[in-house]
């Protein structure tokens, strides 16, 4: 009996060290490893690249309403297989993604009951990982609802990393109070250990490591869950921080009420010892499934506006016949009619314009504001997109008119109420087969692959700002050389720019000065991706800009099939090439116009005998075939 009892003993030891054992997961090619441990109780993953680490051991774990559950738990295990995936993305960076990915569900435990799993998805540059919470026993049932009042989700970088951050401005401030709209400036290579404006950092954020480069985002963010931001903890720790309290007016709680079981959104990592697979990731819309389909097939391209040359005045009805005139001329798909078309033009009138466009083949799109209650915003069309009754009936006078897609703005914040309104919106908008634009605005996070009428997202810096101030136009380069490796990653980015207008005003004689070239407006047209781009040029410039210049714009693509790094680092230069067909475009941009000295090797884009078209200057390079 008493051997009996010291063997029982002896295997229970064993089955405890096994449950606690670290878990070492690899991706296909066995590049990535994930290492998933328990540390005093407490869920921990590290990721290497190569052999080296990226990531040291950092924090996981859920805090609910039904329990802790960052702490005190066990790891029973983790189940591993190699999963591929293909689909097709037209208003993507690439339309053809093909993939082979580790999937890999870890179990924990906490008082001998399951509670918590991780799932892991693991390619050769990416690392994705969300949590999957079940319904708690309780006396009669079981708890089928949850509050989540925020992850350990955390990210500790390795000693010598430098960071590419944006600060995220504080709820309630900057104009009409509409902050934050992911709409600031980067710093560049500095130090950690630092938290933004007090408000930690908005997504995506690029860190430079002694070993290479690393990339954080989140995916799959819909109206069951907030959108979330990097806060700093200390040091070289950074982690998950929910919304302020203070957005959409106070309205709100920051936690996320969920069904059980449920999903949380992913948190992406991208790793490379180059900048290529940062530039290329796809992993956004990797994890991510179609919530439904289109009711329509959707057609993407060009179009012109002209609120950014001609601000608020401009939209009316006979200088909108202009722009729709200037689209046809161009061989443009559509025209952007933006704020105050509703008492500037009317609705007969818009009728009308509509009407117009469709008779040259030109297209409308309507901006509307968000707004019901979060910020002071005035401009209308209001309270048209924040109630399901009047934003249906909008949309059926929209669809019976033939527009074809909207540009919301001014949107109030990262909670759940806000993240389901941009839900509610674009399922809305599908029914009544609109495109949908969102301005003023939180980050995409997958949405192209979830909301198939889902076009772009500002979240950025954009070309407002150089008509606002002399500031933004004599920084344009250095920020033009950020986006394509931290912003436009993750996500379509509508910037609203390319103008070939020597200065932002109708009569190209005053206002703000452009100090970039006309192969940069070029260069940037193929660098800032956007399935739908409305340019901000201006129909003066089939008269007083180079002929060239105005042929390259009416043909360059929106849509494209491949995107491949070249060259460049943040803030400095960015070089290029985008497919779309079997047609290159390779193109550059220097920060400071400076002329810089780099051989591309062409070869892989231009096969041996042709003679691409080359356009070149101290500013940018464009060449395509």
């Amino acid at each position: 009996m008493k051997k009996r009892f010291l063997l029982a003993l002896l295997a229970t030891v064993g089955m405890l060290q096994t449950a606690g054992a670290a878990e070492r997961l690899t991706s296909p090619k066995g590049d990535i490893v994930v290492v998933i441990d328990v540390q005093n109780g407490k869920p921990t993953y590290e990721v290497s690249l190569g052999g080296v680490q990226f990531l040291k051991p950092s924090p996981l774990g859920l805090l609910t309403n039904l329990g802790d559950f960052t702490e005190g738990l066990t790891l029973a295990g983790c189940d591993s297989k190699t999963q591929h995936d293909e689909y097709w993305l037209k208003t993507t960076k690439q339309s053809h993604i093909s993939y082979d990915a580790t999937e890999a569900v870890c179990r924990f435990e906490k008082d001998g009951k399951r509670v918590l799993d991780i799932q892991f998805h693991i390619t050769d540059r990416d690392v994705a990982y969300r949590y999957k919470l079940y319904p708690k026993k309780i006396r009669g049932g079981e708890t089928l609802v949850a509050v989540v009042n925020g992850e350990a989700s955390g990210f500790v970088m390795p000693d010598g990393t430098t960071t590419f951050l944006c600060p995220q401005s504080g709820p309630m401030n900057g104009f009409a109070r509409t902050s934050p709209s992911y709409e600031t400036s980067y710093t560049l290579d500095d130090q950690m250990g630092k938290n933004g404006w007090g408000n930690g950092f908005t997504f995506p954020c690029l860190f430079k490591t002694p070993a290479g480069w690393l990339l954080l985002s989140e995916a799959g963010t819909d109206g069951g869950y907030v959108g979330c931001r990097l806060l700093n903890a200390g040091g070289s720790n950074y982690k998950i921080g929910f919304p302020q309290e203070g957005e959409m007016n106070g309205f709100g709680t920051t936690s996320a009420a969920v069904s059980l079981p449920c999903e949380t959104p992913w948190r992406t990592i991208t790793l490379g010892t180059t900048l290529a697979p940062i530039v290329e990731t796809t992993v956004t819309n990797d994890v991510v499934r179609p919530k439904y389909q289109a009711s329509k097939e959707y057609v993407y391209g060009k179009g012109s506006w002209s609120w950014i040359i001609g601000m608020d005045p401009s939209c009316n009805f006979d200088e909108q016949k202009r722009y729709i005139d200037f689209s046809a001329a161009m061989g443009w798909r559509s025209v952007l009619v933006d704020a105050l078309w509703d008492v500037q033009i009317g609705y007969e009138k818009m009728a009308e314009l509509a009407r117009y466009g469709r008779e040259r083949g030109v297209g409308l799109f309507l901006w509307y504001n968000s707004n019901g209650s979060w910020n002071d915003a005035p401009q209308s069309p209001k309270g048209k997109m924040d109630k399901s009754a009047a934003r249906r009936k909008e949309m059926a006078w929209m669809k019976d008119n033939g527009i074809l897609g909207i540009k919301v703005d001014f949107f109030g914040g990262d909670k759940q109420p806000m993240m389901q309104l941009y839900e509610d919106i674009l399922t809305d908008a599908n029914e009544f087969g609109l495109q949908v634009i969102f301005h003023g605005c939180t980050l995409p996070r997958g949405w192209e692959r979830m909301y198939p009428n889902y076009v772009a997202s500002e979240a950025v810096l954009a070309s407002e700002n150089l008509h606002f101030g002399q500031g933004a136009c004599d920084a344009e380069a250095f920020n033009a050389c950020i986006h394509p490796f931290i912003r436009n990653t993750v996500g379509s980015m509508d910037f609203g720019g390319s103008t070939l207008n020597k200065h932002y005003n109708k009569d190209n004689q005053h206002g703000t000065t452009r100090k970039t070239s006309d192969v940069f407006a070029l260069a940037t047209a193929v660098l800032f991706q956007s399935s739908v781009q409305h340019f901000a040029m201006a129909p003066n410039n089939l008269e007083d800009a180079p002929a060239w210049a105005v042929d390259f714009m009416k043909q360059v693509p929106t849509n494209w099939d491949e995107t491949r790094f070249i060259d460049g680092y943040p803030g400095k230069y960015c070089i290029m090439a985008r497919r779309a067909g079997t047609k290159w475009y390779v193109v550059g941009i220097t920060s400071d116009g400076t002329p810089l000295q780099k051989k591309i090797d062409t070869k892989a884009f231009f096969p041996k005998g042709t003679k691409p078209t080359v356009y070149t200057d101290a500013d940018a390079i464009v060449i395509f075939n």
